[in-house]
């Protein structure tokens, strides 16, 4: 009989995820509850949140986080992995502090959060860090004994990740006209953020130049565009390109713009384009509004045949993947030697943010690192 995995000394599993409104009536609090602490009008958040009435008022993340969330409870139970599993969010219900303040009461001592941002930066790494730390000091003041929570590392170039994306890339060639498919670019796409953020993400030692948010981003995008490559026996142009862009106009942020790159492409006599949303886990309001919407307008205004890939969602091969991961990391807290999975150029992720990572212009108290 096959060993039972161990997911000790962890206890739980905290899906952790950004959140998002459920209907009309809950746009301008979400909005409000992304931007708190900036004084920013209600009259600005409603025409923030124009593109969210388009959907209904409806961001899809909640229901992508519901199927993954049942996903995984699924994949565990399949291989006996006794690690119940529980979801909180930082800007909408189920909020962080509930569902935290739901396992302490359970009595869970040991808990690994599993965020859903891939990659290093201060907005996808150290924020969810400072909110645990934040909805901890909230249990404590409440005279509860919450449990410990440590974050699970990257996997941006987990093997799982990686091949789900390079299946969506084949599915999307395969909608292109067979006439252009051979010529088509590929358009990695990923949040744009502040070049300053951008600079300073990761470690210190890969801070400059882009830091560790662009770097993983490249290598992600090469390995993908490598292996599409070997598998269709052609080789196609492609670049890292930005999307989502929120800031202030003076405030350099990551360039080109997905539909600026579309106008470049077009203008270069590109035959088509697959824009493939590598910086995103699943299809939520920034896949669905600026690519599905914005720059599939753009490339239609142009006459520029494009599509778009599948993020990799609750996809079978990135599930057992976060598995692995989590079993990974598992035995690495019990002191036993591991084979770290990871695919590309720059090698797995550290376990815990070293002093320094991913640093926020105005500290706050964080957990699950160094600093």
């Amino acid at each position: 009989m096959p060993d039972v995995p161990s997911p000790q000394p962890y206890d739980a599993l905290l899906l952790l995820s950004f959140g998002g409104p459920e209907g009309p009536d809950d746009v301008v609090p979400f909005l409000a509850n992304v931007t708190r602490g900036r004084g920013i009008p209600r009259e600005r958040l409603e025409e923030v949140g124009k593109h969210y009435y388009l959907f209904d008022g409806v961001s899809p993340i909640n229901g992508q986080n519901r199927v993954l969330l049942e996903a995984l409870r699924k994949d565990f139970a399949e291989v006996g992995l006794d690690l119940p599993v529980y979801w909180g969010n930082r800007n909408w219900a189920p909020y962080l502090t509930d569902t935290l303040r739901e396992m302490t009461e359970a009595g869970h001592r040991r808990v690994l959060a599993l965020v859903t941002s891939a990659y290093a930066s201060y907005s996808g790494c150290r924020q969810y860090r400072e909110n645990l730390a934040e909805s901890l000091a909230e249990l404590t003041a409440e005279g509860l004994e919450p449990p410990r929570v440590d974050k699970l590392r990257h996997y941006f170039n987990a093997p799982g990740f990686v091949r789900d994306m390079v299946v969506g890339v084949q599915d999307a060639l395969a909608r292109l006209p067979e006439d252009v498919r051979d010529g088509a670019h590929l358009a990695f796409t990923t949040h744009s953020i502040p070049t300053a953020a951008a600079d300073t993400s990761g470690p210190p030692e890969d801070h400059g130049d882009g830091g560790a948010y662009v770097a993983q981003h490249r290598d992600v995008a090469k390995l993908v565009a490598d292996t599409v490559a070997v598998l269709t026996g052609v080789q196609r142009p492609w670049r890292l390109v930005y999307q989502s862009r929120s800031g202030a106009p003076h405030i350099p942020w990551l360039e080109p713009d997905v539909c600026d790159h579309l106008e470049e492409l077009h203008a270069a006599g590109a035959p088509a384009v697959v824009m493939v949303p590598i910086g995103f886990v699943s299809d939520h309001m920034e896949v669905l509004y600026d690519l599905d919407t914005e720059a599939a307008a753009k490339a239609a205004e142009l006459g520029l045949p494009a599509v778009r890939s599948a993020t990799v969602g609750a996809q079978p091969a990135f599930v057992e993947t976060l598995r692995k991961l989590i079993l990974e990391r598992a035995s690495a807290e019990r002191g036993e030697p591991v084979e770290r999975l990871a695919l590309g150029g720059l090698g797995p992720s550290h376990d815990v943010c070293p002093a320094g990572c991913c640093p926020a212009r105005n500290p706050r108290p964080a957990t699950a690192g160094a600093d």
